[in-house]
């Protein structure tokens, strides 16, 4: 059943279950939602600011991250992927984030079709400084046209927009063949196979409840080797 859901304002997820569909530590996606400050002794603090929406949650273990905040999450955590410490980045995403114009801009598909153009001459004016190289770093040039590096295009490619312009389904990382996807219509978002659309977690108890991977395949209408593709990243995480 497809439901209709405000995906910016409407929280689906603690901050512990958009780390895991976005793979990234939950400390780390608490900084990127609450923000942080480092202490550093005879030395400015480091402040970092939020960088994904969060919405203050009910009680304790509500959800406090929309949709929206995963999809901002998710290029965040390509940022980081390429290498490249966020805290130097961080001038470049405001600039690209005022740029765009928008609110929620780096869940806006303007961010795939004209962030790397902008991120380039923000990185051109800054020339040889930290803030400069750090932009260039997530941007190449390829038969005369600026373009993300492979890295950061691979993680925006698993974004599908909607008529609005902004993400409306997230392909998990790091699951192979677009195997698992968030639908915030589907399933309150959490993570569900792209076939058969059941939900991993009902599919992964079946399983560990002693089901073969042919039976589950049969209950769930998943192909095997999506479940095989489930059961890799289970124990890679659990190692």
């Amino acid at each position: 059943m497809l439901l209709d859901v405000d995906l910016m304002q409407n929280p689906l997820y603690t901050v512990a279950e958009a780390a895991r569909i976005v793979d990234v530590p939950v400390s780390t996606m608490t900084a990127w939602a609450k923000g942080y400050q480092r202490r550093r002794t005879g030395k400015p603090n480091i402040i970092g600011k939020p960088i994904v929406t969060w919405i203050e949650p009910q009680g304790r273990g509500w959800p406090s991250i929309p949709f929206i905040g995963a999809a901002e999450a998710l290029v965040v955590a390509a940022v980081r992927r390429r290498g490249v410490p966020l805290q130097r980045v961080r001038p470049a995403l405001e600039v690209l984030i005022k740029e765009i114009g928008v609110d929620h801009a780096l869940a806006s598909q303007r961010l795939y079709t004209d962030g790397a153009e902008i991120l380039y001459d923000y990185g051109h004016r800054r020339g040889d400084s930290e803030e400069g190289h750090a932009a260039m770093e997530l941007v190449v040039v390829r038969s005369g046209q600026r373009v993300f590096d492979q890295v950061i295009s691979s993680y925006l490619d698993r974004i599908d927009y909607g008529t609005d312009g902004f993400a409306e389904l997230i392909r998990v990382p790091p699951y192979l063949h677009g195997a698992v996807v968030a639908d915030p219509r589907r399933s309150s978002g959490a993570p569900i196979f792209s076939c058969g659309a059941a939900r991993v977690e009902d599919a992964l108890a079946l399983f560990q409840a002693g089901e073969s991977l042919e039976g589950v395949s049969l209950e769930f209408g998943v192909p095997v080797d999506h479940l095989l593709d489930v059961l890799r990243v289970t124990s890679c995480r659990a190692a």
